[in-house]
């Protein structure tokens, strides 16, 4: 993203201000999130293209080197392990632009994330109702 200090409004205008280069690639990460969460709505939050459902299912942003892509997975050890290559310090995940993006991969991502978010707005409910009949 440009150094610009106003923060997009959509999506459209975060991939405005990238690079050429790049926002084909954020184009298709937008698709292959929707495609894999039809039901989730797109939002600007921490100043990147964000996707929710139950909850911030994913965020994603275009650096020099690489695309960003948050928050880390958890729970799943197989995706984790296959996604250990591209994991940051603090685990996000960094996907190069000079590599291949593993759109695959981050369909596995999306569908994981929005499993994990169903199930924790399953316990609130759950726990709300327990607190309403008590």
């Amino acid at each position: 993203m440009k150094a610009n200090h106003e923060t997009p409004k959509t999506i459209d205008e975060y991939i405005a201000t990238c690079s050429p280069e790049v926002r084909p690639i954020l184009e298709k990460i937008r698709s292959t999130v929707k495609k894999a969460t039809p039901g989730a709505t797109e939002k600007i939050c921490y100043r990147m293209p964000t996707f929710t459902m139950e909850g911030n299912l994913v965020h994603f942003a275009a650096f020099k080197e690489h695309i960003g892509f948050y928050p880390p997975v958890r729970g799943d050890a197989e995706l984790m392990n296959d996604l250990a290559r591209y994991a940051g310090p603090k685990g996000n995940l960094r996907f190069p632009l000079n590599e291949r993006i593993p759109y695959g991969l981050i369909t596995r991502i999306v569908k994981a994330r929005a499993q994990e978010n169903r199930q924790r707005a399953e316990e609130r409910r759950a726990k709300t109702r327990k607190a309403r009949t008590a």
